[in-house]
C-alpha cells in the first residue's frame, strides 16, 4: 500500500520517522542508567558516561530489532 505524502506545498516532512525517534529515545535512557548505576557503584563521573556511552549503540541494535 502507497504511503500517502504528508508534506503539502511549503512543508517539511519529519526529519527521523516515529520508530527511530522511540528506538533512539530508548536507547539514550538506557545509556541514562548505565550512567547512573556505574556512578552509583562508586565509579567516577569520566568513567560512568564512558560505561553509558558503551551501552548505547548496543541498545539501538537490540531496540531496533526488537521493535517491529
Amino acid at each position: 500500500m502507497a504511503h500517502a505524502d504528508r508534506r503539502g506545498p511549503g512543508r517539511d516532512g519529519p526529519l527521523i520517522s516515529q520508530r527511530a525517534a522511540i528506538v533512539f529515545l530508548l536507547a539514550a535512557l538506557a545509556g541514562i542508567g548505565a550512567t547512573v548505576l556505574a556512578a552509583l557503584a562508586g565509579n567516577v563521573w569520566p568513567v560512568a558516561v564512558s560505561v553509558g556511552g558503551g551501552v548505547v549503540a548496543p541498545a539501538v541494535l537490540f531496540f531496533n530489532q526488537i521493535i517491529d
